[in-house]
């Protein structure tokens, strides 16, 4: 009987480790690209609030310069429409005696107080 021998020369080396090529950047190139858009962003969103605040101060600036401007209008608005119900009331209330058109029918001012209006005239 003769032993199995191994051939002469040897065997070939068996390849046990995974032998992976290098894929993609490395940590550090990945870690500051990532610190750069970071950065970057940062950046932006600074730019932003800065935008947004001069915004909001210009929006409240116009609010300020704009409510003289409102309260005439709804002054006028209220005067127009407080002669039209004193109107109105004449007109439905005509045919009761001792009836006055816009007078309160409360007799304290406790809870109510009609709002007074000066007319003043247009300039023409």
């Amino acid at each position: 009987m003769t032993q199995d021998l191994p051939p002469s020369g040897g065997y070939s080396e068996v390849r046990y480790r995974r032998y992976l090529p290098k894929r993609g950047p490395s940590g550090l190139v990945i870690i500051g690209g990532v610190a750069a858009i970071m950065t970057f962003g940062f950046y932006r969103v600074a730019q932003g609030n800065l935008e947004r605040r001069e915004l909001k101060r210009e929006n409240l600036w116009s609010r300020i310069h704009l409510i003289p401007l409102l309260t005439a209008e709804s002054d006028r608005d209220m005067y127009r429409r407080t002669i039209a119900s004193k109107n109105r009331e004449s007109e439905i209330m005509k045919d009761v005696k001792d009836w006055k058109a816009g007078e309160s029918v409360y007799n304290n001012t406790k809870y109510f107080t009609p709002p007074n209006y000066v007319a003043v005239p247009e300039d023409n």
